[in-house]
């Protein structure tokens, strides 16, 4: 693996949709206030799952923003890749990975081409990117993930939920949305289930969704 770098890498072929808010996470995160999905560490879910042995294998973040859940996986000795499509954020990662001594690399990807990284993981990480894509661009999400797990290889999802009140944030999702974008695009749910994502604004916390998948 190479040492961690802010070296802006490995741009996806495909354009993003126009939607995805891009624009808006870059400004956030060239230092923009109000990213309040920015917690400066791992989400709690995660840390679970890495303290249960659950994140395994060569390890890919997607959507990784400043990088706490991915140098979570470097920090329990895994082989870890974040990717986003943010530059900002992508050198953010880098530097809390040089600044903290672990090995990780951050390239700056499309979400929607993963395919074209040329490689496999067996562990997929997916904390708030799923929720960023309009409906109709859910299944590329979810097929775009599976190019690159092998069968057996699982995913770790977590997104807002419809349960969450009020309009703010981004887009709500149903639990059955998530389940329909999954199962066919070649992934079993294994558990789908009510969760909290940790936020940096009151309450600390947003109803979330939170899925574990193998890919079949």
């Amino acid at each position: 693996m190479s040492e961690p770098s802010d070296q802006i890498a490995g741009v996806g072929a495909r354009e993003l949709p126009a939607d995805s808010g891009v624009e808006v996470f870059e400004r956030h995160y060239a230092g923009a206030p109000g990213a309040g999905w920015e917690i400066n560490r791992p989400q709690t879910v995660l840390v679970r799952l890495a303290e249960e042995g659950a994140l395994r294998g060569r390890v890919l973040d997607v959507g990784c923003g400043s990088g706490d859940n991915a140098l979570l996986a470097a920090e329990h000795g895994l082989e870890t890749t974040g990717v986003d499509a943010a530059p900002s954020a992508i050198s953010l990662a880098a530097r809390k990975a040089r600044e903290r001594g672990l090995k990780a690399r951050f390239l700056k990807w499309d979400a929607l081409d993963l395919a074209a990284l040329g490689e496999k993981f067996d562990t997929l990480i997916d904390v708030g990117l799923f929720h960023c894509f309009a409906p109709e661009y859910r299944p590329l999400v979810a097929r775009s993930m599976a190019s690159v797990v092998p069968p057996g290889g699982r995913c770790f999802l977590m997104c807002f939920s419809d349960r969450q009140p009020g309009t703010w944030g981004p887009r709500r999702v149903p639990e059955q949305a998530v389940r329909d974008s999954f199962t066919g695009a070649g992934w079993r749910v294994d558990t789908l289930e009510a969760a909290e994502l940790d936020v940096a604004f009151h309450p600390g916390a947003a109803q979330a969704w939170f899925a574990a998948m193998t890919r079949v």
